[in-house]
């Protein structure tokens, strides 16, 4: 196996990681504690949110990887670190929010992650306008579950 093809593997395998560690500690709660809680109307129905995030994060690995694969003529370290850090602030929502059930500090993650999304966006597009592009799902899936989240926080404190 070439080794392009190895390191789309290895980008694949922490984005989907961090979706099955997500994955787990949501389904404690979604069955019991998260149909409890008072929701706008607007929420989605649950079975769209596994589909959604899977896709999501498949793109985000393939943006990651396209943006390591400049690394020879472009400074990536600093578009790597950021997506670092929007993933592991992403993998704390569902800990803080379905693992912790709480509301507030959940709403203050996500809105750190959608701050540290938009630097993200912005730095892969300067480096490679596909990868920028590839996350332009997830920045208006996760301004959506930011709003979802205040939402929620409002109609349950």
């Amino acid at each position: 196996m070439n080794q392009n093809l190895m390191s789309l593997l290895v980008f694949l395998g922490v984005c989907l990681g961090v979706e099955a560690a997500s994955g787990l500690v949501t389904r404690q709660s979604v069955s019991t504690w998260y149909v409890a809680l008072n929701k706008p109307p607007w929420t989605p129905p649950g079975w769209i949110f596994a589909p959604v995030w899977t896709l999501l994060y498949v793109l985000m690995a393939v943006a990651a990887w396209l943006v390591w694969q400049r690394r020879a003529s472009h400074p990536v370290t600093w578009a790597q670190g950021l997506f670092a850090l929007q993933l592991l602030l992403n993998a704390c929502w569902s800990f803080i929010f379905f693992g912790q059930r709480n509301l507030g500090l959940a709403l203050l993650d996500i809105v750190l992650l959608l701050l540290a999304l938009v630097v993200t966006v912005v730095c892969f597009w300067s480096i490679r306008p596909l990868a920028g592009a590839l996350l332009a799902p997830y920045l208006v899936w996760v301004s959506f579950a930011s709003a979802l989240n205040y939402a929620i926080w409002r109609l349950n404190v």
